[in-house]
Parts: structure tokens; C-alpha cells; sequence
């Protein structure tokens, strides 16, 4: 296993840039990619990481002011870049501070994609549920310039419903938590009959080192689960990378997170994997056998999340 040292971040994506190694297109500013790079808890070793991962082949670079790593500059070439507004910036008078903040840690102009993180504002008094004045400032830094889609992440049915009956700018793209032990098929099914694409992220599970020692009662590690190991080994591939395919396959886009170069490397080659529907009945039956919500902070945020769906 290679673990990516750490480069000047000046040096970071001037180098892909002016090598180019993998060919860059327009497609990207049209349609979001279907794999994209993750950064949550990339700390010291995000710079090189990131820059791997677009020489690997990476066009959606997946960032948030949340994850302290924005700051490791970016040659804006064709890269699909998202980030998120954080809970502390939902007053509408601290939208636009929030986005021009993450671009200048970023050095763009621009983001592709800007997602309200939580439908959650943090006031004086606590935590709330608060998003729709929030949204409405959103809107505004489209029209800007600022960002050329808004979307939002981790909201429950009966808030996006409270969302799409207050605004006729529909999101672009809802991220959430999706794996094959968090299905949600039923709700993937709902965005896509309104025009909202998906995004997933922990998709290979609860492989994020935040989620360790969080809970109890867990069900076995995805990636050694034993059926996962059989259709890998059916595929000549890994487990993470079954799962990126199988969520790919759905239809939703994923962003896998590493610092490890051959990790960066089979993750994008999941691409490549075809699932039969033998391999998908086996996924059917891990999703009704093992069912868990990773990132849930109902409790100690004190407010009520992902009302109405799996495991909330």
C-alpha cells in the first residue's frame, strides 16, 4: 500500500496542469461525474491526494468548509469541484462570506457545484431546523457567478418537500449517505422523478475513521463481508470497488475518500466493473439483511434528521 507524502501545495495542481497526463474534456461542465474524489478527513496529506486522484483520472473533486482541507489550491481546468455551506453560515446575511471564503482557499472563480451541508443552522440559542431563507440566498450566488448549481445534503422527505413547495430553483444534486447497507432505494426513486440527481457519499460503508467507536451493535465491516469478497473475486476487482460499481450502477454518483495511491487507483477502475442481476439480488439481500445509518447527529445536535427514512 503506497500512502501519498505530502507536496507544497504550490506545486500541487500546476503539475497536472501543465503534464495533463489524463486528457481533459468539457463534459464536465455540463453533467456531474459519476466518481468523484472525497476529502472528509483528508487532513495533512489532502494536497497530493487530491492531485493524485486528477492525475489518476478524478474529474469531481468533493470538498466542504466542514472538513479544515479546502485550503491546498486548485488549477481549475475542466475539474468539477463541490463544496458545501457549513451549519455556522445559514444566516442569509453570511451565505455569500461562506462561498467566498472556499473559493479563495480554493482559488477559483467559480465552484461547479455548492450544496447547503445540513438543513441545519447553528444560532445563539442552539441548533434548528433552517434552510429556506438559507436557499434563498443560495440562489443568489448563481446568479452571481459564484456557483453554477446549488444543492443540498442530508435532508429528509418531508424537508425537501417543504423546499420544493417554497422555490421553483429545484436543487441540482442531493448528497447522502448511501451504501449496501443503507439502500434507500425508495428515495433515490423519488429524486429521480423530480430531476434531482444523487450523490453518495461513504459509499463503501462505515470505512470512514469518524464513524469508529461511534456506535454499537454494528454489523459487519462492508468490505469483508463475505459476499462482498465472493463477487470480488468473481470480478477480479475489490470490495470498495463492487461497491462504487453497484452505486454507479443505481445511478447515483459516489465520492470514495483515500490517501493511499493503488487505493485512489482500484477505486477509479470500478468504472469498469458490470454488474449482472445475479450480482444485484446479492446486493437486494445485504440491504435487507444489514441495515445502518452511519452519520446521524440527531442527538447530539438535538434536532430530528432523516425523519421518514432507513435507520433514521
Amino acid at each position: 500500500m503506497r500512502l501519498l507524502s505530502l507536496l507544497p501545495f504550490a506545486a500541487t495542481f500546476a503539475v497536472v496542469a501543465a503534464e495533463q497526463q489524463v486528457p481533459l474534456g468539457p463534459s464536465t461542465l455540463f453533467q456531474i461525474p459519476t466518481i468523484g474524489f472525497g476529502t472528509w478527513n483528508l487532513k495533512d496529506n489532502a494536497t497530493e491526494a487530491v492531485s493524485y486522484a486528477i492525475h489518476t483520472g478524478y474529474r469531481h473533486i468533493d470538498c466542504a468548509a466542514a472538513y479544515s482541507n479546502e485550503k491546498a489550491g486548485l488549477s481549475r481546468e475542466d475539474i468539477w469541484v463541490t463544496s458545501k455551506l457549513w451549519n455556522d453560515h445559514h444566516d442569509p446575511a453570511k451565505v455569500g462570506t461562506a462561498i467566498d471564503k472556499t473559493l479563495s482557499d480554493l482559488n477559483l472563480d467559480y465552484l461547479d457545484l455548492y450544496h447547503m451541508h445540513w438543513p441545519v443552522a447553528e444560532t445563539n440559542k442552539g441548533n434548528e431546523i433552517s434552510f429556506l431563507s438559507t436557499w434563498d440566498a443560495m440562489i443568489q450566488l448563481v446568479q452571481s457567478g459564484k456557483t453554477r448549481r446549488i444543492g443540498i445534503s442530508n435532508f429528509s422527505p418531508a424537508q425537501l418537500d417543504t423546499l420544493l413547495n417554497h422555490t421553483t430553483h429545484v436543487p441540482y444534486a442531493h448528497q447522502m449517505e448511501l451504501h449496501p447497507y443503507l439502500q434507500q432505494e425508495d428515495w433515490i426513486q423519488y429524486h429521480k422523478t423530480r430531476g434531482i440527481h444523487v450523490t453518495a457519499y461513504s459509499p463503501l460503508g462505515g470505512t470512514n475513521p469518524t464513524y469508529r467507536g461511534k456506535a454499537k451493535n454494528l454489523p459487519p465491516p462492508l468490505l469483508k463481508n463475505k459476499a462482498m469478497i465472493k463477487l470480488a473475486d468473481k470480478h477480479n476487482s475489490t470490495t470498495a470497488g463492487i461497491s462504487l460499481a453497484w452505486g454507479m450502477r443505481r445511478g447515483t454518483s459516489v465520492i470514495p475518500k483515500s490517501a493511499h495511491a493503488d487505493r485512489i487507483e482500484e477505486n477509479l477502475e470500478s468504472k469498469h466493473i458490470e454488474l449482472d442481476s445475479d450480482d444485484l439480488d446479492i446486493f437486494t439481500k445485504l440491504g435487507r439483511e444489514f441495515t445502518h445509518r452511519y452519520n446521524n447527529p440527531s442527538k447530539s445536535w438535538k434536532v430530528k434528521l432523516y425523519e421518514g427514512l432507513e435507520d433514521a
